[in-house]
């Protein structure tokens, strides 16, 4: 009589994530800043497809990610990570607690997104450290897991400086550059033009990046405020939606529920 799927749970919400982003399929998710794995689950359970971990700019830490995992997992979602820089034990750490693949910020070329790419693979392909006494591989009892890591680990190349832009299609051209994100406010500043959202300059870019990875197989992806602004991207043809965060989401909603003439000055 065979026995339940024991290597079924939290974890098998991300193993399929990259094989959707690569084959087009839009998938949404938002930001965690709050340092909360409660606030995670929340968002979980409310229906994302992923969860993104910010330990370039949130509260958290690496110590939060597993607990993350499990929790979001639990309710189908993947968590990934963005980490403070694209290293090769930061990128490792995370992906041993559990991270179905990382976002890596602040990339000015496609050498630099390539050698990020060699950090989240095992040897030969790679130079990421192999151990199995981890959440990654339910602490020895889904050693396979390292056998399919390499070809489940999403890569997110974050498109921020003026060497993204000037290596866009270099870059989407990387193996393992699976995603190229958008952070409008971090893009802005580099083109001189902070916060102007509807400068001409700016859209071309934007464009630039959804052409780039029409090109060459990947998905385009972007930071927006709202359902609004995701729908608009998605018509553009951006296919990584991140909404907000769990406290951009938090504060709106707060903000939305207090009555006029109540409460202090906004």
């Amino acid at each position: 009589m065979s026995g339940p799927d024991r290597a079924a749970g939290p974890l098998s919400a991300g193993r399929g994530l990259r094989e959707r982003l690569l084959s087009g399929e839009p998938t949404i998710g938002t930001f965690l800043g709050l340092g909360s794995v409660t606030a995670a689950e929340v968002c979980a359970a409310a229906g994302l497809d992923w969860v993104l971990v910010d330990l370039e700019h949130g509260g958290g830490d690496e110590d939060q990610v597993g607990a993350i995992v499990a929790a979001a997992g639990a309710y189908g979602a993947a968590t990934l990570v963005r980490v403070e820089q694209p290293e090769r034990i930061r990128i490792g750490r995370v992906l041993d607690a559990g991270a179905a693949g990382v976002m890596l910020p602040r990339i000015s070329s496609a050498a630099e997104a390539a050698e990020a790419r060699r950090h989240q693979l095992y040897p030969p392909q790679g130079d990421r450290g192999v151990a199995s006494y981890n959440r990654a591989a339910r602490w020895t009892l889904d050693t396979a897991a390292l056998d399919r890591s390499n070809e489940q680990t999403v890569g997110i190349v974050q498109i921020e400086t003026l060497g993204a832009v000037e290596q866009l299609d270099e870059i989407a051209a990387t193996d393992g550059a699976d995603v190229l994100f958008v952070g409008p406010q971090d893009l802005s500043y580099a083109l001189g033009v902070p916060r102007r959202f509807d400068d001409e300059g700016f859209q071309r870019v934007l464009d630039r990046v959804v052409e780039a990875c029409r090109r060459h197989g990947k998905t385009a992806g972007i930071l927006a405020n709202d359902r609004a602004g995701a729908e608009r991207y998605l018509e553009r043809g951006f296919g990584f939606l991140a909404v907000g965060s769990d406290a951009t989401l938090l504060a709106a909603t707060v903000r939305d529920a207090i009555p006029d003439g109540v409460g202090a000055p906004r």
